[in-house]
């Protein structure tokens, strides 16, 4: 069938390893786009972050951004669907983080906003080309809208975390992982499944005609939504036991091959 909706992750999926949109991708973006597929970006990412990402490729639609807590328009702005953590939510995330003492980032207004500076927020800065900014009122900041918060540390150690999170405030809270040393907490509802779900019925495509491209934890909402979801090879194997096809690595163009295959018919 004609795929109207196409919806890639951007780390590690559309991106290779040097952190670059190959020619190829960009390529099988801008032909697929021309035969009428909408091409959008669907990313744990804040939206000052992603939209960097969607100018190197020539995007001009909605793209979804804070692991689905954000839709918004390119170019004039406009917010199409959003989702905050819960207040109650947030501040028993504050109160677990501060005695533990782990390390939590907030995002308030698409700004990030870290307690102290430390490896973690400087290489995380470093990552998403986003500048932070330390906050002295950290604890009263935690209480204003966001539409994420996340914790950096080990990745077992953020496994223990998680399981404990879910316990306190899984029922009102979605906690996932982005990387294996990101540990996201959104809204129930800001998933990239739900934020994907919500384009394609603003665009005016059904769920079939939508594929979905990823290659971690936090992708399985949308690709378990989509008529097509796609792990890339180098994706965890968890997701690749839930996708409908496997393409290659981000290493090796799996964006293009899959837009190639299912789109182009090449």
């Amino acid at each position: 069938m004609p795929y109207k909706l196409i919806a890639i992750d951007v780390d590690d999926t559309l991106l290779n390893d040097e952190l670059q949109v190959t020619p190829r991708t960009k390529r099988a973006l801008e032909q697929a786009t021309a035969q009428g597929a909408t091409v959008t970006l669907a990313t744990g990412r804040m939206f000052a972050s992603a939209q960097n990402i969607a100018r190197q490729i020539d995007l001009n639609v909605p793209i979804i951004t804070y692991q689905g807590s954000l839709v918004k328009t390119l170019l004039d702005g406009e917010v199409i669907y959003e989702r905050y953590v819960p207040t109650a939510a947030a501040k028993q995330l504050h109160d677990y983080c501060e005695a533990k003492g782990l390390h939590l980032q907030l995002y308030v207004d698409d700004v990030l906003y870290v307690k102290e500076v430390n490896d973690k927020s400087e290489a995380y800065s470093r990552l998403s080309k986003i500048p932070y900014v330390v906050a002295p009122n950290f604890a009263d900041l935690a209480l204003q809208p966001q539409m994420k918060m996340l914790i950096i540390d080990e990745p077992e150690l953020l496994d223990k975390v998680a399981v404990e999170l879910k316990a306190l405030i899984g029922d009102i809270a979605h906690i996932t992982k982005s990387k294996p040393n990101f540990l996201e907490i959104m809204h129930k509802e800001g998933t990239k499944g739900h934020a994907v779900a919500f384009l394609a019925s603003h665009i005016g495509c059904s769920l079939e005609e939508v594929i979905a491209i990823g290659d971690s934890w936090n992708d399985h909402e949308m690709l378990e939504t989509a008529g097509l979801g796609v792990a890339m090879e180098n994706a965890v194997p968890a997701l690749k036991e839930i996708a409908n096809y496997v393409t290659k690595s981000n290493n090796e163009d799996g964006v293009a091959h899959v837009i190639e295959k299912f789109v182009l018919g090449k």
